[in-house]
């Protein structure tokens, strides 16, 4: 969605020719998120541009780098793996990556300001602290947030094969009407968001219509499958990497599934293989996402998501550190070989230097902050 390289400037194409919102020719706008002209930090970039070696030497020799997943198989997992294998490479270090999960990920990492403890996480690390989720602090004030590596376009919601629900208009107007719409989730993060601009949309359409988007709280991914093949939920979050094999499946079959929306904007969508993942081709996946979908989080904007993996580092770690990584990461971007790996694995490449991630993550908080705050209310 942003950078595949960088410049002698240090900073990603991404970070240099970001654009403000486009408006669609139905008058609605996406909802992309500017990047403030951080550019004028110039000191951020010039620090980028130095020699890594220069300061590799204060690097320590082995790093933990400590995940919010459990899992070892999942896109957490995967994408801190190639973004660690990278880095190892090019500071001559070795990076371990730890799937400790969220809440002893962030411990960890808040009791090591060495440097020899790091973390790599997507969105949940401030989405959990607006949904009130015990333990959890703003990562902003707690931490400090650096560069973003990739963005998964695949998060996604799906109903079965038989449902009467053809698209996410039908869902929507279903609310408006009166109809209980039950949608399979698991509660306080990035599995969340996309249910609450659900409700949010609904309301839009009618005041108190949202109210009829009910969460059914669920787990894993298979805990979210298996409510809708019990007749308990109509809409489950899910993915593509997830998912798509259940919409391969015929309709007779009971776990067969249909896409219904992408969250992902199109900007992002477009830069996924032209080949897709399993028969699921770019053009395909395309037409669940905005504006072919439109899930309206005002009047004149519609709502995307983008699931992004960023660094996160201990408040007090050593700012040096931090750059070193940074320049580390701007070499191995402009480089040109991780995008391929990211790219194979259904990773949109997304290399933004830590000041710049910092801000555009900054304004997502508060962007989904107050679509939470406004439904609370």
């Amino acid at each position: 969605m942003y950078a595949h390289s960088c410049n002698a400037d240090g900073l990603s194409e991404g970070a240099r020719n970001f654009k403000l919102p486009v408006t669609l020719g139905s008058g609605r706008e996406i909802m992309n998120f500017t990047r403030r002209t951080l550019l004028a930090a110039v000191g951020a970039a010039a620090i980028l541009v130095q020699p890594v070696a220069g300061f590799s030497k204060d690097l320590p020799r082995n790093m933990r780098m400590v995940i919010g997943s459990t899992s070892t198989g999942g896109d957490t997992y995967q994408a801190a793996a190639i973004v660690a294998d990278a880095l190892s490479d090019k500071l001559g270090i070795n990076i371990k990556v730890d799937a400790v999960g969220a809440a002893a990920g962030f411990k960890a990492l808040a009791r090591d300001k060495r440097g020899t403890t790091i973390m790599m996480f997507h969105d949940f690390a401030y989405l959990a602290e607006l949904y009130g989720g015990k333990g959890f602090e703003n990562p902003f004030e707690a931490f400090t947030v650096g560069a973003t590596v990739a963005t998964n376009p695949a998060n996604a919601y799906l109903v079965s094969k038989d449902s009467p629900y053809q698209n996410m208009s039908d869902i929507l107007q279903a609310a408006v009407d009166g109809t209980r719409v039950r949608v399979a989730i698991q509660p306080g993060g990035v599995s969340e968001i996309g249910f609450s601009a659900m409700k949010n949309a609904a309301n839009v359409m009618k005041p108190g219509a949202g109210e009829n988007i009910v969460a059914v709280n669920t787990g894993s991914q298979s805990d979210k499958n298996q409510a809708m093949w019990d007749g308990l939920a109509d809409v489950i979050n899910g993915s593509i990497q997830a998912n798509e094999q259940f919409t391969q499946l015929p309709e007779d079959d009971q776990k067969a599934m249909r896409f219904v929306w992408l969250t992902s904007t199109e900007a992002t969508l477009k830069e996924a293989p032209e080949a897709g993942m399993g028969k699921l081709t770019r053009d395909a996946m395309l037409q669940y996402a905005e504006p072919e979908t439109s899930v309206p989080l005002d009047e004149n904007t519609d709502f995307t998501f983008d699931k992004e993996f960023f660094f996160i580092f201990n408040k007090d770690m050593d700012p040096e550190l931090i750059d070193t990584i940074d320049g580390a990461l701007a070499e191995i971007y402009d480089e040109g070989n991780i995008q391929e790996r990211e790219k194979a694995a259904f990773f949109t490449p997304n290399f933004q230097p830590s000041a710049v991630a910092r801000e555009h993550l900054r304004e997502k908080r508060e962007t989904y902050g107050k679509l939470i705050k406004d439904l609370d209310g």
